[in-house]
């Protein structure tokens, strides 16, 4: 009986395939990349066109032995690896290892993998995409210039085992330009005046708008002191109603940034863990009474469309579960710009009516809170807008304008089942405002006058560093996880408080690419190079040009920055904590794991020891002071200090106090920039108001 053989990336995928396709077919998995560029050199031949020299990866030739040995036994290969631009190379590579010929049509791609998109696949197989190698070639050939051409200068003049990257040196820029602006801001006094009124029954707060329609800036106590006393006096009438109604549409089904953002700003998840979960969801899970099953469409895209057929399931779920007055028009999508290449659908179920509750005991707790984000957000975006009746108001007192608006939800629409985060603390969607008439007089409770200052912008969280990265063009949907893993691994920004901030080091890193690779850290230069890497997939650019052209301008300033950096010494903080076998003041350096300290007389005294930094509480279990401890992965708990003989610990900081309804003791949680007490004990849930 004739047989096929089949290549995926992971065992996960293979799994899930094997179930849908019968003994007919044998599925194996590569692994991953089979081939790539050699550690130990450049592995680029520049004066012969760029042309990389890929070898083998190491320990993957059993593996390959292995694939040939399945493939000499097959009548059919063929290739499914990942529908974008690494399984494209990964099949090229797959191809070349096992000998296939380049015009036989052996590549076959599923944007979901369900029987059926499974099935279909292996009615349409076609040759590799040629284009789409060469541009993951030319991302790779340039991301390897840049790494192995700047590393080593770094290492050289800054510090042992630093990296330089096209998008990574980028999106420590971004952090740091963010940090100076925040260095260098004047805040400016402005000052509010709201009334409280009254028709008799209800309380109207208004705020201060103008005076004889021109709009009114106070910038001074001696201003609000002066318009003070000119409205005290005055008699507050209404001089304008206007009713109306506004719509709010649903946000369009994700995609891989709006995915990573959601999860952050959601569910607290870092954007490497949240693409780790969805490739589980997308490759395969064992269902209860369905066996192994893809549960998402490719994570991968940049794109909102949704099919058809996804688009009546959606329908006609909504419609069973809401009420036909629920159903949207199924056009919730995000309109396309020019760096949207639009390969894929945005990231949705493979099925609408397998519900979160469904297979919620299939799945472990990050994977049912991602399926369940992104469940909700596809069948929201297919549902009814929801509609407010809003009211605006305007109160005349003397040549002053106060305004108060407002609004009521009246449908509740998609907002029944999902709404959109944000990263800054927003005004509460509803606000209901009494009923007032025209020419309605209304009495003034009093006047509050309230001084402000303006902020500087906000540091980065993940989503805000995510959407900033996509709205400039910098790296595409793949790239933005491990961007933001490495730049922290390499010790060039950390987070305080959930925010990015830049290290000494990384912001002497950025001086140092600005001064001598000014086009590596340019954000318009970055974005216009993704735009060429774009064009070489769609045929309409050379791979060797794009590469020529970058290179002969990079290449003098590699060999300037060679002869002109001069080496910077980074001097490490000094501590109070004194070495207790040499008695050195004892220095903090950073490791794999964050901050620890150190003593500065190394290899002489090799003493180090961890950072502890007490919180000023103490444990409730022995009465030691509770410290701040990381784990091997660098998130932060709180512990005693008396471990290991207390092991009390706890992954929210302890706020000091004791639950009023169950004893247990309170800790502190952080929700878009506010922190509220909340009782450790599930069970109690107590929130103090």
């Amino acid at each position: 009986m004739s047989k096929s053989l089949i290549i995926v990336e992971s065992p996960a995928k293979a799994k899930t395939l094997s179930k849908y396709l019968g003994k007919k077919y044998k599925v194996a998995a590569s692994m991953g990349h089979v081939k790539d560029l050699p550690k130990s050199q450049l592995g680029i031949d520049i004066e012969s066109n760029f042309e990389p020299k890929y070898i083998t990866i190491r320990g993957k030739g059993p593996l390959l032995n292995n694939l040939r040995k399945e493939a000499a036994k097959a009548d059919n290969v063929l290739l499914a690896t990942d529908p974008d631009r690494e399984g494209e190379a990964i099949s090229w590579h797959l191809a070349s290892t096992l000998g296939l010929p380049e015009d036989k049509p052996c590549r076959i791609e599923f944007h979901e993998i369900t029987k059926d998109a499974v099935l279909e696949s292996l009615k349409h197989p076609r040759t590799i995409n040629k284009d789409l190698v060469e541009a993951q070639q030319a991302r790779r050939i340039l991301d390897r210039l840049v790494g192995y051409k700047i590393s080593p200068i770094l290492w050289r003049k800054v510090k042992w085992g630093l990296s330089a990257g096209r998008v990574q040196s980028v999106a420590v820029r971004i952090i740091c330009d963010r940090e100076k602006e925040i260095r260098d801001f004047v805040p400016n006094e402005y000052w509010t005046i709201d009334a409280d009124l009254t028709d008799g029954s209800n309380k109207i707060r208004a705020r201060l708008h103008s005076k004889n329609d021109d709009k009114l800036v106070i910038e001074n106590k001696e201003q609000a002191e002066k318009i003070l006393k000119e409205i005290e006096n005055e008699r507050f009438q209404v001089i304008e109603v206007k009713k109306g109604t506004r719509k709010r549409s649903p946000s369009p089904t994700f995609t891989t940034s709006s995915m990573q953002q959601e999860a952050s700003r959601k569910l607290g998840f870092t954007a490497k863990k949240t693409m780790m979960v969805a490739q589980q969801l997308y490759e395969g899970l064992d269902v209860k009474g369905e066996g192994t099953v893809g549960l998402i469409t490719y994570m991968r895209t940049d794109s909102t469309r949704v099919s058809d057929q996804a688009k009546r399931e959606a329908a006609a779920y909504i419609e069973s579960n809401f009420g036909k007055d629920y159903l949207g028009h199924g056009d919730a999508s995000r309109k396309s710009t020019k760096n949207v290449q639009d390969a894929h659908e945005g990231i949705r179920p493979t099925s609408v009516f397998r519900s979160p509750d469904k297979v919620k005991d299939s799945l472990t707790k990050d994977q049912f809170l991602l399926y369940k984000l992104i469940w909700e957000r596809f069948t929201s975006s297919q549902m009814a807008p929801a509609i407010y009746d809003t009211i605006s108001i305007r109160i005349k007192a003397g040549e002053y304008i106060f305004v108060v608006s407002g609004s009521t939800l009246k449908f509740p629409g998609f907002m029944l089942l999902y709404t959109e985060g944000s990263d800054e603390e927003s005004e509460r969607e509803e606000n209901h405002i009494p009923d007032l008439r025209k020419g309605q007089t209304l009495e003034l409770l009093k006047l509050v006058p309230e001084q402000h200052f303006t902020q500087p912008p906000p540091r980065y969280t993940e989503a805000m560093l995510v959407k900033v990265l996509e709205e400039k063009g910098i790296g595409r949907p793949s790239t933005y996880a491990p961007t933001i893993d490495i730049i922290q691994k390499r010790g060039y920004v950390e987070k305080e408080r959930g925010r990015f901030k830049p290290t000494e080091l990384g912001e002497i890193v950025v001086q140092i690419l600005q001064e001598f690779f000014r086009e590596i850290v340019d954000i318009d230069f970055t974005a216009e190079m993704e735009e060429q890497l774009d064009k070489i997939e769609s045929g309409h650019q050379n791979r060797q040009e794009v590469l020529k052209s970058f290179y002969s301008t990079f290449d003098k300033q590699v060999k300037t920055a060679e002869q002109e950096l001069e080496k910077v010494k980074i001097e490490d903080e000094v501590s109070e904590e004194k070495c207790e076998l040499c008695g050195r003041n004892m220095v903090i350096k950073r490791g794999r794991y964050g901050k620890f300290l150190a003593c500065p007389g190394f290899p002489e005294c090799k003493n180090t020891k961890p950072i502890v930094t007490e919180i000023g509480v103490s444990c409730p279990d022995c009465g030691n002071p509770l410290v701040v401890r990381r784990t091997k992965r660098g998130r932060i708990f709180y512990g005693c200090s008396d471990y290991p003989d207390c092991k009390f610990v706890s992954w929210n900081k302890p706020s000091g106090k004791s639950c009023p309804q169950c004893g247990s003791f309170m800790v502190i949680k952080n929700s878009k920039g506010k922190e509220y007490e909340v009782c450790s004990n599930k069970e109690c849930g107590y929130k103090a108001k």
